[in-house]
């Protein structure tokens, strides 16, 4: 099984993002198999001009920015892949603008003017193969609110529904910074054990796409649980006294 992972942070090779899916990477190699890390942030991504030269007799699903940057290779490497995952850290509610440039310059390859109802119903458009493949969204945000990354877990929800593509799986990662912070300090991540049972949980994800081509409920469980060892944390958030005490502990550990 060949997974392409595109990492939509502008940190690159050096944030939550990469860490994660070098997990997933090196869970799939132990049982054989691959996991090909794409950094957008290395590549360059043009925004799409909304011209519509691609869909004239001329230039017939042939973007014009596709001769001045690196999105027809891109595409390429992802119609290789078996399952895609799109990964991207929450950028004001949203996903990077790496990320999401890169899914509108689909566009370009699609013929939005032959019509056609999707298996669930919806109306859309021709659209280009790779744009189907099975997929997992892999949300990364330092908040732990589940309003701060909603919008794009719903944005790929509809993805699915539209593109007839399969989503094989929703790994949402809140509290990110204390992943840094517990990579950087041993006594910290002493004091929160479950930093380490998540992240062998990642590893989990690539054993379980690379076998099964999809996330097992009880992987994704675990991958999604809360880093904060306070019992029932996932419930009692939700109260204004427990999300005060959770920002002055937060800021302590910051400072």
């Amino acid at each position: 099984m060949h997974i392409v992972a595109l990492n939509g942070s502008y940190r690159g090779t050096g944030g939550v993002s990469h860490a994660l899916l070098a997990r997933i990477q090196a869970g799939a190699a132990e049982v054989g198999g691959t996991v090909e890390i794409i950094t957008l942030a290395r590549h360059k991504i043009n925004r799409c001009l909304g011209c519509g030269l691609c869909q004239t007799p001329d230039r017939y699903l042939q973007c014009v920015q596709s001769e001045r940057d690196d999105v027809h290779d891109l595409y390429d490497r992802m119609a290789a892949a078996d399952v895609l995952i799109f990964a991207t850290p929450v950028y004001v509610l949203g996903m990077s603008v790496l990320l999401k440039t890169l899914l509108d310059r689909a566009y370009g390859r699609c013929d939005v003017k032959a019509m056609k109802l999707s298996a669930s119903g919806l109306i859309f458009h021709h659209i280009d193969p790779v744009m189907t493949k099975p997929f997992v969204p892999l949300v990364v945000c330092g908040n732990v609110e589940a309003a701060n990354p909603a919008n794009i877990v719903h944005f790929f929800r509809q993805y699915a529904r539209f593109h007839d593509a399969p989503q094989v799986g929703l790994l949402v990662r809140n509290a990110s910074d204390l992943f840094e912070l517990c990579a950087d300090d041993p006594a910290l991540a002493a004091r929160f054990p479950k930093v380490a049972a998540i992240t062998a949980a990642y590893a989990q994800v690539g054993r379980d796409l690379a076998t099964q081509g999809r996330i097992r409920r009880e992987t994704q469980r675990r991958a999604n649980q809360e880093a904060v060892p306070f019992p029932l944390f996932r419930l009692l958030k939700r109260f204004r006294p427990v999300k005060q005490r959770f920002v002055v502990e937060a800021l302590k550990l910051v400072r």
